[in-house]
């Protein structure tokens, strides 16, 4: 069964944010666009890079409304460690989740029960706390922030103006389409 358009399941979490530990739930998915975005562990290799180039692209993703939550299922000490002593992961400006019982993982179906690691899973949440993208991919395979911000741009146009698709490699501000009979067998 697919997680689109399902609601983000009830959770509590300890998170490191600004370089204080505070709660986080479900609740704090709702009322803005949220990315969820699930990582191995922390203290490795291409965890790092894929949170770094989040946080580059923090500011932009500010700008839509949206608010990034990282999360693995280490704790929010070790992330705290991880913030103090990685040049990469010292950028980060987002909310770091801890995830050490798993929950939220299970809750978005990416827990690898075996070794007790989330899979790279990409989760963006509309204000009303429904899932609207999911992306998982393989542990060696990183993701990309502009990537990101270019697919939750599309996710939010199209919540704005729901008689409206984006095309492929859609960019904001280009032409969208308007599903109907004469589009049949025309593209």
């Amino acid at each position: 069964m697919s997680l689109i358009n399902t609601e983000v399941k009830p959770f509590k979490a300890q998170a490191l944010k600004a370089g204080k530990f505070i709660e986080v739930s479900e609740a704090d998915l709702k009322g803005k666009w949220s990315v969820v975005f699930f990582y191995p562990a922390d203290f490795t290799f291409v965890c790092p890079t894929e949170l770094e180039d989040l946080a580059d692209n923090y500011a932009e993703f500010q700008k839509l409304g949206v608010e990034i939550y990282s999360v693995s299922t280490d704790t929010h000490f070790a992330h705290k460690a991880w913030h103090d002593t990685s040049d990469a992961v010292k950028k980060i400006n987002y909310t770091m989740v801890g995830d050490p019982t798993g929950t939220i993982s299970r809750n978005f179906e990416v827990m690898i029960e075996e070794a007790g690691l989330a899979d790279r899973g990409t989760f963006v949440i509309d204000p009303a706390g429904k899932i609207q993208i999911v992306e998982i991919n393989a542990g060696g395979i990183g993701r990309d922030a502009s990537e990101l911000l270019r697919k939750v741009k599309a996710a939010q146009y199209v919540a704005a103006h729901p008689n409206e698709v984006c095309p492929a490699k859609w960019k904001e501000g280009e032409k969208t389409l308007a599903p109907s009979l004469d589009l049949v067998g025309k593209i």
